[in-house]
């Protein structure tokens, strides 16, 4: 059995921008899982509002650097970590430059590489994901936060977290590629963006595991 751990936000959790959330077949880890099939266990770890390393003080215990740690000890054995985080951290209170956002994606990859799993467990490989960007309007939408200057600032990720992955020897993929996010709330993915995202998610995994 090949575990596999995506730990994200709520586009990894599932988000319908109708409202609620997709059920487990129509989220990309579920329909990842469809598509790998059973020798592989693929574990949700998506939880909206969720930062790379970053304390909020309006959103508390969203701190990825933080969950995480909890996370790979829970899950023990793993074998793949997909990260994708860092939309929040695109929210005007923090005021980070795309580099910055990368860089504290980059420390999760790296607490992944660092973390004591004990004698008996291997070390996961990661796979560091630039995610997919915002639409035009995101500071009118239901999901509070956003400047307008944010659309920019996710449509410059990629680079940075390409950088970010080659540097430290991880996988790499931007979500941005496949999917991108609904015309409803300008942040979150319809049920064809999960689908394709899994896609993609699919042939890196069967590629390099």
């Amino acid at each position: 059995m090949i575990n596999i751990l995506c730990f994200g936000d709520s586009n990894t959790n599932g988000t319908n921008p109708a409202g609620g959330r997709w059920p487990r077949d129509k989220r990309w880890p579920g329909i990842l899982q469809r598509l790998l099939g059973e020798d592989y266990y693929v574990i949700e770890e998506g939880c909206g509002g969720r930062t790379t390393v970053f304390e909020d003080c309006l959103e508390l215990d969203k701190n990825g650097r933080t969950q995480l740690r909890v996370a790979l000890r829970t899950h023990r054995p793993l074998d793949l970590v997909v990260i994708m985080l860092g939309t929040n951290d695109m929210k005007q209170r923090f005021n980070l430059l795309p580099t910055d956002i990368a860089c504290g994606a980059a420390e999760l990859g790296k607490l992944v590489e660092s973390f004591d799993y004990g004698a008996d467990f291997p070390t996961p490989k990661v796979l560091l994901v630039s995610p997919i960007h915002l639409g035009e309007g995101v500071e009118n939408s239901f999901y509070t936060g956003f400047a307008p200057g944010a659309v920019a600032v996710s449509k410059a990720l990629a680079p940075y977290y390409k950088a970010q992955a080659e540097a430290h020897g991880w996988l790499y993929f931007d979500a941005s590629t496949v999917a991108e996010p609904s015309v409803r709330d300008k942040l979150h993915m319809e049920a064809e963006d999960h689908e394709a995202l899994a896609r993609a998610f699919a042939d890196i995994i069967k590629e390099n595991l």
